[in-house]
């Protein structure tokens, strides 16, 4: 009998953790040739989120749970559901129920009979949303397959349903900084998108503030484009250019007319403009070395507390 994981992060959900149990076992219930296995990965919750993981595995031995010391984030809470997911096929979801649990069938029948690796979802629309945020969002998925050879689908989840092949591979890649949804591309295999509009969350409120996502948008583009140091590059050569004639023409400019020392705002407007672009390519620099730092500790992506094996 074939095995689903279905990997579950969870940072305080103790509103919406009953909610998506309840959806995924009707699913699992029309299933039936399918043994299921439901992992719950509590990434250092706050809340009840905890006692509900050891609620459910008690009472249903398809539900597996490990818990966090701390907030270690979702990109480690995936990597671990990945590491002790033991089925055939692997899900990830989210608890929010913004992922629909009946997609599953679709995403289980499109592997099995058209021989895809991966089924992924996307959103079509963005709605509920604030138009901020989803601007914002499309412009980052413009920015990033225009820098990086790996290609980013707009709208895409990170609910997917993928091979045991496929999770071996992402696994391979034990990087302490993860960006999955480049991971995900980046090994490649033939994967088919599924469309949906866009659902709201069934209870509770999202983690992800508008300045967490555009740092991980950052992040990003940093783990899978160099583009932005050709940038800093190419503006330091630019400006060198422009620096070069600016002096030619203030060397004709005082041979013909005398007037060596006039415009003295405006060179300091250039040299404010100058500095803020210097700054500007050091943190640049500064960021991608940041990331070799942390990856040349090899510190652990997370530190598990307890599993429902240890409880």
């Amino acid at each position: 009998m074939e095995k689903i994981s279905i990997i579950v992060p969870c940072y305080n959900e103790e509103e919406a953790l009953p909610l998506f149990y309840k959806e995924i076992t009707k699913i699992a219930k029309k299933m039936k040739k399918i043994d299921f296995e439901i992992l719950l990965i509590n990434d250092g919750s706050k809340d009840q989120t905890l006692e509900i993981a050891r609620s459910l595995s008690k009472k249903d031995q398809r539900v597996r749970y490990v818990s966090f010391s701390r907030n270690f984030g979702k990109e480690a809470a995936m990597y671990a559901g990945l590491e002790y997911a033991t089925g055939d096929y692997v899900a990830v979801m989210d608890a929010d129920l913004q992922d629909p649990p009946e997609l599953l069938e679709e995403m289980y029948r499109l592997i099995q009979e058209e021989g895809y690796d991966c089924v992924g979802t996307r959103r079509v629309t963005r709605k509920g949303e604030p138009p901020i945020r989803s601007f914002f969002a499309r412009c980052f998925y413009k920015i990033i397959n225009k820098m990086s050879k790996v290609e980013m689908v707009d709208g895409a989840r990170d609910f997917r349903l993928m091979t045991r092949q496929m999770v071996d591979a992402i696994l391979s890649m034990n990087e302490y900084n993860r960006y999955s949804k480049g991971l995900f591309s980046f090994v490649g295999f033939q994967t088919k998108w599924l469309e949906y509009e866009n659902v709201e969350r069934v209870a509770g409120e999202t983690k992800w503030s508008f300045w967490k996502l555009l740092l991980y948008a950052f992040d990003g583009i940093i783990a899978f484009s160099t583009a932005p140091l050709s940038i800093a590059v190419f503006v330091g050569i630019l400006f060198c250019i422009v620096s070069f004639i600016m002096i030619l023409v203030i060397i004709i400019k005082t041979l013909c007319f005398g007037d060596p020392v006039g415009g003295w705002p405006s060179i300091v407007c250039i040299m404010f403009f100058l500095s803020g672009i210097q700054l500007f390519c050091i943190g640049v620099i500064g960021a991608y070395l940041s990331k070799t730092y942390l990856e040349t500790k090899h510190r652990p992506i997370y530190i598990v507390k307890e599993t429902e094996k240890t409880e």
